[in-house]
């Protein structure tokens, strides 16, 4: 007879261990199965929390609440959608409501196409903001849908407008979720982490639809009700999409956070950290700013990276031959002020490392051009002796430096210097 099976080893943490026993009397009792049920923490990426940022946590809580709050509304406003259809009428037909809805759609592909092509560059540059953008663009697509009914007369075209509004936001949330991906994964665990966000994902759905039914039968009928539903719901998805981002504390450089962590050094020499910078970016687009533009804050918004040769004015141009030869012999980039606004002309051979010095010298330059005149001559000076300074500094205090995110450089040309003849192509 064999001896007894050792005890099997104590299951990991956060396990419910349920043991099946036969028999009459204890003394006679055998385990015939175990099993384990896993609480749903698992969903977290291996390695948790070692493996992701800090900000990983409140970001998927904050997540989370709004994808819930979104899938309770998304009830409610499919719900108008059917009724405003047909669905339950004897009048309505199929094909006409088949028509309705493959319009619908294709509305939202197109849009989702052209979205893509105008603004697909800009995503990663500025994904805090896109990731705000793209839950409003959701919001105004449900309440198109919901509002629907209200007008019979231009029903398709409200459906329509509601469809190209999630377009954008399907584009826009897709793109900046890679990112943010990106962002979080400390060991190289970007898929995993995006596994586990959509299964994450799938559990608030879930949840969502099954309080999004419930509260659908309760309001059936009361329009008011329904209203007051939607509107709450929708403010507090406004509210948990603003905290999610608010908490993300990004090491990557854009032209915003760049020209914060710049003029923070340029006034005390010393860089802040990613979370310090967080707290003070604008997240929000900066037409929604109540601030000026003038602001210095906003110093980014005045400069233009990959300016057009072509778009110079031949008195812009003649300065731009001598300055080739006298301030920017090394470099692979020429600035030219025009108008409180510095342009940014980047030669063909430029490199990630030349766009984002130039940047750093274009705000440079617009910082001392209130304060001197000489200010090709005096922000090359500042770049000489502090430059590498400022890049080291941004390193150590967990920067990433090896480019700078910002919309596709399009236009770019190509200079010569020589001693006695300054060419440019």
């Amino acid at each position: 007879m064999e001896a007894p099976s050792s005890s099997p080893s104590p299951p990991p943490s956060g396990n419910v261990v349920v043991e099946e026993w036969n028999g009459s009397a204890s003394p006679k009792l055998s385990k015939n199965a175990t099993l384990h049920y896993c609480f749903p923490f698992h969903l977290h990426p291996k390695g948790f929390p070692s493996s992701v940022t800090p900000d990983y946590v409140p970001f998927q809580v904050w997540d989370s609440l709004q994808g819930l709050s979104t899938y309770i509304r998304t009830m409610l406003s499919t719900q108008a959608l059917l009724s405003a259809f047909g669905v339950g009428e004897k009048s309505a037909t199929v094909i006409g409501a088949t028509f309705q809805w493959f319009l619908r759609d294709l509305t939202g592909m197109l849009g989702g196409i052209l979205f893509t092509f105008y603004q697909g560059s800009n995503l990663d540059s500025n994904a805090k903001m896109w990731r705000l953008v793209a839950d409003l663009m959701n919001d105004l697509g449900m309440l198109m849908d919901l509002i629907s009914p209200l007008f019979p007369s231009a029903f398709v075209f409200v459906v329509c407008l509601g469809s190209l509004s999630r377009s954008f936001t399907g584009v826009a949330s897709g793109a900046t979720r890679a990112a943010l991906t990106q962002h979080f994964a400390l060991q190289n665990n970007a898929a995993d982490i995006s596994a586990k966000e959509g299964s994450q994902e799938t559990l608030a759905t879930m949840s969502g639809m099954a309080v999004g039914m419930l509260l659908a039968r309760v309001t059936m009928g009361n329009p008011y009700a329904i209203w007051f539903s939607f509107l709450a719901l929708t403010m507090f998805h406004m509210y948990a999409n603003y905290k999610a981002v608010q908490c993300l504390a990004l090491n990557s450089l854009n032209p915003q956070r760049s020209s914060i962590l710049l003029q923070h050094f340029m006034e005390t020499g010393q860089v802040l950290s990613p979370e310090q910078v967080s707290k003070r970016e604008h997240i929000l687009p900066v037409w929604t700013s109540l601030q000026s533009s003038k602001n210095s804050k906003l110093i980014h918004t005045r400069v233009r990276l990959g300016v057009r040769v072509s778009s110079l004015s031949r008195l812009e141009l003649k300065g731009l031959l001598h300055y080739a030869g006298s301030h920017y012999r090394k470099a692979k980039y020429l600035l030219v002020e025009r108008n409180g606004i510095i342009s940014v002309i980047m030669h063909k051979d430029s490199t990630a490392a030349d766009v984002l010095q130039s940047f750093v010298h274009a705000h440079v330059m617009e910082t001392l051009t209130d304060k001197n005149n000489s200010v090709h001559t005096e922000s090359q000076s500042w770049m000489d002796g502090n430059y590498e300074v400022f890049l080291q500094k941004l390193k150590l205090s967990g920067w990433k430096t090896e480019r700078l995110l910002s919309p596709s450089i399009s236009w770019k040309a190509n200079w010569s210097y020589e001693p006695l003849d300054e060419k440019l192509d």
